[in-house]
């Protein structure tokens, strides 16, 4: 994967959180990774497609999920369900559509968000790239985010 990607992925994570959740991040280790072994509980997806395709995972720990629920919707969430699922797909739009702003000249398009509770995840990332782990840490717990993104070969008009 091309390493102009992962840029706007982490930029736009640190701003929402700090933007949306009031939360500072610290921003570990970068990693290849093509394994999903390793993700917490609460899991956001979302694919992106344009000139370049892929997809993004923002895989939450429990108690992250349930604080950033909590913050959002300004009532206390001491389980996931319905709202917190939502919260966590929001969050993952919201960092999505900010990285995809940042990456304006692959004129990439954004699915709706996919939350899956549970290790047990399917994701599939484009089979020319291996993904990117990052983790973070917030006062909450641990995030960790999975970008796999690739540009579309295209044809030169002449």
């Amino acid at each position: 994967m091309q390493a102009e990607f992962i840029n706007p992925f982490i930029v736009s994570f640190t701003t929402t959180f700090q933007t949306m959740l009031n939360q500072s991040v610290t921003r570990g280790k970068l990693a290849l990774s093509d394994s999903l072994d390793g993700l917490y509980e609460v899991n956001g997806v979302i694919g992106l497609s344009g000139n370049a395709v892929g997809t993004i995972v923002l895989s939450f720990q429990e108690q992250v999920a349930l604080k950033a629920a909590s913050t959002l919707l300004l009532t206390e969430a001491v389980e996931l369900d319905e709202d917190v699922t939502d919260a966590v797909g929001e969050l993952t739009n919201m960092v999505a559509g900010a990285a995809k702003a940042k990456l304006d000249q692959y004129n990439l398009s954004i699915s709706l968000p996919n939350v899956i509770v549970g290790h047990q995840i399917d994701v599939r990332f484009p089979s020319t790239v291996t993904p990117i782990l990052v983790p973070f840490t917030c006062e909450w717990g641990e995030i960790r985010m999975q970008v796999g993104l690739a540009v579309k070969s295209c044809p030169i008009n002449v």
